[in-house]
């Protein structure tokens, strides 16, 4: 064979590994609503930036006629290339190549790219769309998920790793995003479950549809499984390019900085954000709006354990990680999924040096029987448990009630926050002042004449005693009580002056955070 003929043979091959699964299994792909590998790949990286690695690999299964039927690159596009300029690790699966499914060369592939990112220090972001496990394989490719699961572990805080699942994922294939740091799915063209609706059917004898169990909106909601459920595949791969802004490379580096130009940074209107009446709702988002830069607040699990808030956004140009009550859903309360959400996030932001911002408003713990049994002592554990062990900056602003054991949970000043703000609104207090004033002047109030009236009266007498930030400030547990309108100013300089932290944990291999 001369030269030129090992050259076309060259461009045959390539040619040949860009059509996948070939015109008609893309056609049908493209049918679902949904891209091919590339056109992913194509969408999420800077234009010319990708580079491919393991394009000609084939599996090397001969059994059940599999040996007739071999695809170059065995449905897995692999490679890395840049986001905005920044280095990122890339795989793509096919679903046009054997629907997807990992065989051990498939596995292999993803394996050396997910090496290639924890040793470069760079992100990895997964394209799932697979059937799972290539059954004509056997444990072969069992042992290609393990190999990929161990390496997701290994990972997980040294590189963000982003998983987008955008067609199925079932079966042990759903545990390597569940690993990872984020997930995104696309509604009504994938779904994540365990096992399946005919499994379901079998076993329990429950009618459910794949969208039912396991779709984008169900894991948005209901169980939390997934961080952002998108309308589409292009907004998927948009809020990865978004999402990736906020947060380094890997753990060594700090969190992005971008460039501010100081303004005027009162903000007046939030003076007027909190009602008068302690017991009405407000929304904590126009809080976040308000004291973050214009349109940089992007929220995480935004449709599940509405009662906190969490996202990322930036404060004078600083990437930083929000967790925040919601008043208007709950009255802001701390219940299992709530605390679960928050801890979560909180780990996150302090595994990659994201500085955190807690907004507090928290009346105190879900009570109930429902709460109890279910385990909300070690759910809200794990959000104290997070809190206390971040090691990045930490402010703390509390708007209005941070009561009992929700207020040193919440990033008070006695589990390590750096910074802590009151505004002239905040009631820090055992409890709320009713029921303060029902034990505490329980004799009085039942032995009075009017005991409705004596109710009041010492119900009005505990408020003017702790229902204000001024005792927490008189001791410390408060730096500052500040205007509302000057909070977004105290924060940049806060930020600032807190940026080069260092603070140094007793040596441990890990702790044991309540699971």
């Amino acid at each position: 064979m001369d030269k030129q003929a090992k050259v076309s043979l060259l461009q045959e091959k390539i040619a040949e590994a860009m059509k996948g699964g070939g015109e008609k299994r893309i056609e049908s792909q493209h049918n679902k609503g949904k891209l091919t590998a590339r056109e992913r790949i194509t969408l999420l990286l800077d234009e010319g930036s990708f580079e491919e690695i393991g394009m000609l690999v084939t599996h090397r299964c001969n059994d059940f006629g599999m040996e007739n039927q071999k695809f170059l690159g065995d449905g897995v596009v692999t490679g890395y290339g840049t986001v905005n300029g920044r280095l990122i690790y890339v795989f793509s699966q096919d679903f046009t190549v054997f629907g997807g499914s990992l065989s051990e060369t498939h596995a292999e592939k993803i394996c050396k790219i997910m090496d290639l990112a924890i040793e470069n220090g760079a992100p990895l972001i997964g394209l799932n769309d697979s059937g799972g496990a290539r059954i004509q394989e056997g444990v072969v490719s069992l042992g290609g998920y393990a190999d990929i699961f161990h390496r997701n572990v290994k990972s997980s805080g040294v590189i963000p790793q982003i998983s987008a699942v955008m067609g199925p994922c079932a079966g042990g294939a759903v545990y390597s995003p569940a690993i990872t740091d984020f997930i995104l799915m696309v509604e009504n063209t994938s779904y994540m479950f365990v096992t399946g609706p005919n499994v379901v059917k079998t076993v329990t004898h429950e009618e459910v549809t794949s969208e039912e169990l396991g779709g984008a909106q169900t894991h948005a909601s209901k169980s939390g499984v997934t961080h952002f459920a998108c309308a589409n595949e292009v907004e998927c791969i948009e809020n990865i390019k978004q999402l990736i802004s906020y947060i380094p490379q890997n753990c060594e580096e700090d969190a992005p900085v971008y460039d501010y130009e100081p303004a005027d940074e009162k903000r007046t209107k939030l003076n007027d954000i909190v009602p008068e009446n302690p017991n009405m709702p407000y929304d904590i988002k126009e809080v976040i709006q308000e004291v973050t830069d214009e349109d940089s607040f992007l929220e995480v699990h935004k449709n599940y354990a509405e009662n906190i808030v969490v996202g990322f956004a930036r404060v004078g140009g600083r990437s930083i990680g929000i967790v925040a009550n919601q008043p208007a859903s709950l009255a802001g309360v701390l219940d299992i999924e709530s605390s679960r959400k928050g801890a979560r996030f909180v780990r996150f932001c302090d595994a990659f040096n994201v500085p955190l911002l807690v907004l507090v408003d928290v009346p105190g713990f879900l009570p109930g029987t429902d709460q109890e049994w279910h385990g909300i002592i070690t759910n809200g554990a794990k959000l104290l448990y997070a809190l206390s062990e971040a090691t990045v900056s930490k402010i703390t602003v509390i708007t209005r009630k941070a009561y009992g054991g929700a207020y040193d949970v919440m990033n008070s000043k006695h589990i390590g926050a750096d910074m802590n703000y009151a505004w002239p609104t905040a009631e820090i207090a055992v409890m709320g002042a009713k029921g303060a004033a029902e034990i505490i002047f329980k004799k009085e109030i039942a032995s009075a004449e009017d005991s409705a009236a004596k109710h009041k009266e010492k119900e009005d007498e505990y408020t003017h005693k702790f229902a204000n930030p001024y005792g927490a400030a008189a001791r410390g547990y408060i730096d500052e009580v500040i205007l509302p309108e000057d909070t977004r100013a105290k924060l940049i300089k806060a930020y600032k002056m807190l940026e080069n932290k260092v603070e140094q944990r007793p040596q441990r291999k890990h702790g044991n955070i309540p699971l």
